[in-house]
Parts: structure tokens; sequence; C-alpha cells
């Protein structure tokens, strides 16, 4: 489970509070400098008074991680790279930039060069986006992703950090950045969110932007594989309408628990206690055929049962969030092993589910709940993730649930109605009877760089290709 207050809980008494105090301060400081944008508004924006929208879907997924994709983007000291798996590098850097670690102190001047996409004007004007990438770092380099985007009143966005991120932890300390926002939206970890949704303003186009850093005169250079966003306008909701079971099917997914780890490695998030994030992908991951090497776990200590979980731990750890439940971070690890695809999204429904999991692609998923509304959980959460790999010939769902006293516990039935209920609302009870937010669908979706063409169809039909 995540730590007892989850980000989305806190977003809500944020947003309320937001919303009664007026705009609040800029966009907060940015990584190290790179080139602005030039233009007030890149975006085309209509300029018209903002209403609610409508939309065939509530779901909108862009990412760019082809050669033709790379070539379109506007880029300022990097270059696309062909073959097998087309990626982003730098090629001459434009210059240099300093950066002090918020978290170790240290400061170091860095080589950089930059990406951005186009304008992407999303089939869905937004609520909220949450974007994710797939990345190389070597030792001696580290990237920095931001949003910008366009509001429907015609005005337009500063860019927005949201992440800055390595593989490692040797170079700086992979970080989310707090205290951004325009006044219209602000970013709360993972997710870019409009403060007032009830106003009808919605973030109706974006554009993504990459700065790539290396130590100066190395030739070094990170490899940026994928990069993208899901945008969505969910709608409030306490309860969703229940689908209908289409699917009998168990991915033999290796089982791991998050609480056979509690109390080691306090520094990541007080231990594993809070780790259902990274237990979770670490479980897709081994499902794929990947995991650590031996050299990967030396750092280790010694007996302890299932190292890699503490290695997921490590290094899917947000060091201003203080917690190993990041959703791009998680991500942005899976694409760390050979040959790995991984993106944030959202999905509609268990149907969009069994979808997926009908072509062998287990999906990690994240939702709130207290104990009475999980039958057989045996506890509540304010935030937690889990792995959904089958579903029973009934339609119940079968999930590698982390929160288990032991491996083999690991495996659950859970009710269909009450597991689709709870992920897919927006809204929920606390146990004192207070209104909470809920994750609308949010899911972790990984597969290997070269899927089968089952697969890639459906990952396809949900702009995840």
């Amino acid at each position: 489970m995540t730590r007892p207050t989850s980000r989305r809980t806190v977003l809500t008494a944020a947003l309320a509070a937001a919303a009664a105090a007026g705009p609040v301060a800029s966009a907060g400081p940015a990584a190290a400098a790179a080139p602005s944008s030039g233009s007030s508004d890149p975006f085309g924006s209509s300029g018209r008074t903002p209403a609610p929208w409508a939309a065939a879907s509530d779901v909108d997924n862009r990412f760019w991680s082809t050669y033709t994709d790379w070539r379109r983007g506007s880029g300022d000291g990097t270059r696309a790279t062909a073959g097998r798996r087309p990626g982003l590098v730098i090629a001459t850097p434009v210059g240099t930039a300093d950066y002090t670690d918020p978290h170790t102190g240290k400061s170091a001047t860095w080589e950089y060069a930059t990406w951005t996409s186009p304008v992407h004007r999303s089939t869905v004007p937004a609520t909220e986006v949450i974007a994710s990438w797939n990345a190389t770092t070597p030792v001696g380099t580290w990237i920095r992703i931001e949003l910008s985007g366009g509001y429907s009143d015609g005005t337009a966005t500063p860019w927005f950090v949201m992440g800055r991120w390595a593989a490692g932890d040797g170079d700086i300390r992979r970080t989310s950045v707090d205290d951004q926002s325009d006044g219209k939206g602000s970013v709360w970890t993972d997710t870019f969110s409009v403060d007032d949704p009830a106003s009808g303003l919605r973030l109706a186009s974006y554009r993504l932007r990459v700065t790539l850093y290396r130590t100066p005169g190395s030739g070094l250079t990170p490899t940026v594989l994928r990069l993208g966003a899901m945008a969505s306008d969910v709608p409030d909701r306490f309860t969703v309408p229940a689908s209908t079971p289409g699917l009998t099917r168990e991915l033999r997914v290796p089982r791991y628990s998050q609480n056979v780890h509690v109390g080691e490695y306090p520094e990541y998030d007080n231990g594993g206690e809070a780790w259902c994030s990274p237990t979770s992908s670490q479980m897709i991951i081994e499902y794929w055929g990947r995991r650590p090497t031996a050299e990967d776990l030396a750092w280790v200590k010694p007996g302890l049962a299932d190292p890699q979980i503490c290695h997921a731990a490590r290094y899917t750890f947000d060091y201003q969030y203080e917690g190993c439940g990041n959703w791009p971070f998680n991500a942005a690890y899976a694409a760390t092993y050979h040959d790995m695809s991984a993106v944030v999204t959202r999905l509609g429904s268990l149907t969009d589910v069994e979808k997926l999991v009908r072509a062998g692609i287990p999906v990690i998923t994240s939702q709130s709940f207290l104990k009475e509304e999980l039958t057989g959980a045996g506890y509540g959460t304010s935030g937690h993730l889990m792995t959904v790999i089958g579903f029973t010939a009934q339609g119940d769902i079968i999930a590698n649930d982390p929160a288990s006293p032991d491996n083999p516990a690991v495996r659950r039935v859970y009710q269909r109605r009450e597991w689709e209920n709870i992920w897919l609302r927006t809204k929920r009870y606390d146990a004192n009877g207070k209104v909470r937010s809920g994750t609308g669908g949010v899911c972790y979706v990984y597969w290997p760089a070269r899927p089968t063409p089952v697969q890639r169809r459906v990952l396809r039909s949900f702009g995840l290709l």
C-alpha cells in the first residue's frame, strides 16, 4: 500500500483550498536553463469563454516513439536515431546549465539539448494530464520532462516540470517538483490538474519537452525511447456502470508480497509496508521474462528474501514525494529493462482490461477503498496498487495483491462489481464520512518493445502505440 495519505487525497483538499484562495504561485523553479517557446500562444486556442465539454471518450493517449515521431518534433541539439527501436539522443549540446540537487545539495554543470513535441490537440479537452516516458540514462546523464498546454479560454500554461529523472541515483535524485501552479492548473506530484473543473475550463492541447543532460565533454547521452501523455476528463462519480463479463483466463504472473519486506530499507518510504507499486511493477517485469542481474542486486543486504523488490523500491523512489508510488517513475523503471515499453494511462471499464488480458497483457491498477468495500481484502487503503492477472468463469477478478502476508497468499479473487467500482470511481467516502477522491481508472501497462500482432492491435486500439 502507499503511504496513509495518498497524492490524490491531498489533491482533493488542495484543489478545494486553491479554489477558495484564488491565484497562487507561478510554475516554480525549473531544473536548469532551457530554451523558451518564443510564443505567447503556440496552441492556436480560440479565446472563447470556457464551457462544459462533451467527448466521445473520457481518455486520450498520445505517445511519440517512432523515427517519424522524433523527426516531426522540434529538436535543439538532439537527433533522432533509426533502427529496431528508434530514439532521441544528444547530437551537439546547445549550452550548459547549473543544477543544484535539492535533495543532496550537490551542484554540478551539465551540457544539455532539448526536443519539443508538436502541439497535440487532445480529443478529450482535459481536467488531468499524466505524462510518462521510457529512456536509458547511463551514469553521467539524466532527463527532465515538461508539459505546457493551451486552455480552452485561449490562454496558455507555463512550462510545468513533470519529472527530473534518471534510472540511477548517483548523479541526481529522481524527483517530482512541488508548488507549480498558474492559478488555473497545478501539478500534484505526477499529475497536471485543472484547479476548478466545475468552471468548464479544460486543457485543450499540450506539448511535451524533454531536456537531455550529460557531464560536459563526456560524449555520453541519454536515449529517450518513448514520450507521451494521457489526457482525461473522467466525470465525477461515486459509482460506475457494471460491465458484462466476457473472458475466462488467468496469466501466470510471479507472486510477491510487499509485507515480506516490512522494516527493510526504511529510507525508501518506511520499507515494504508502502511498496505496493514497485512490488506490482516487479511482478509484471518478471512476467515478461526480465529481472535484475546479480550485479544490480549487489547493494542489497545478503539474506533478504526477494531482493529484487528492494531494488524496485529504490529505483522507483521519488525523493520529493518521499515514496515509491509516483506513477510515471514506476513505468520508467519498468522500461529500464531490455526491450520493455511502459505507460501510465486510464481505462474505461473491466471490458478494456479483459481485452488486454486476453492478449496476454496484465494490468496494474490503482484504487482506494474501505475494508468493507472489497470483500476478502481484509484491509482498507487510501491508495493501493495491485495487478489484474485474469478473470474467473463468473467474471470475478483474479488479482496479484501485494498487500498479502506472504508470496503464496498474493493470488486473490475479488468480486467483479466491488472491484470495478472502487477502481473506476472518482469520488468516495472515507471512514469518517468525508468525500475523498478516487483514481478514475488509472493503471500501468507494460509490454515488450516487440509485441505480438495480437498485442499490437490491442495496444493500438487504446492509443498506446
